[in-house]
């Protein structure tokens, strides 16, 4: 019998291998306002998070000059563009696989918009292993605690594990009362998420063992 039977996925940074991606949209446009750009995917690592204000406040960006949402409709269509010639992470379709056939309902729970969420999930034939593709209804990468809390009151799962690579997901399992284990290899560094008491590994090949 599985230990869990309900495991909610991240999708940016989890299974989907974005970073690269990100770093480069991001690199665009500090560019193109002459600010400092993200030396390394380290460096992009350690100031990452949510909400992402508080991100673009740290590379240096002032919404009084420019709003959110305008750098946010800049941002966008650069990343998603960028996006396109990602690839989800090693072994995670094999993951996925492992996990279905130890009959585990599985869903996608996701800041991202959810028009984008459906483009990116689509080319990698993956949609078949969830139930349910949960993303948020625009751009501005808001919590999606709410989301997930909906989720949790409508399916009334026996025990979820949320899987994720952020500080955030962290945040959002505790929300929902769901166990949580992030995995190292996404948008925060390792440091940031063990500080936090999370359970934390380093390769989604890892997490079979933990969820059967």
């Amino acid at each position: 019998m599985a230990t869990y039977s309900n495991v909610i996925w991240d999708w940016n940074g989890t299974l989907f291998d974005d970073v690269s991606a990100c770093i480069e949209a991001m690199n665009m446009m500090l560019g193109r306002r002459g600010m400092p750009k993200l030396e390394s995917v380290a460096a992009y690592r350690s100031v990452f998070g949510f909400p992402v204000q508080d991100f673009y406040r740290r590379l240096g960006f002032d919404f009084s000059k420019e709003p959110f949402a305008d750098l946010s409709a800049e941002y966008n269509p650069i990343y998603h563009q960028l996006a396109s010639r990602a690839h989800l992470f090693p072994g995670a379709e094999a993951t996925l696989e492992v996990i279905r056939r130890g009959g585990v309902r599985q869903v996608i729970l996701s800041a991202t918009q959810m028009d984008n969420l459906i483009s990116q999930i689509s080319p990698f034939g993956i949609s078949g292993y969830f139930d349910e593709i949960l993303g948020l209804p625009d751009i501005l990468a808001a919590s999606k605690i709410e989301l997930g809390k909906q989720y949790i009151a409508r399916v009334r799962p026996q025990r979820t594990l949320l899987i994720g690579d952020t500080v955030h997901d962290k945040e959002v399992a505790d929300a929902l009362g769901a166990d949580c284990v992030l995995i190292a290899a996404g948008h925060q560094d390792r440091l940031i998420l063990v500080d936090r008491g999370a359970t934390v590994i380093d390769s989604i090949a890892d997490l079979a063992d933990i969820v059967l």
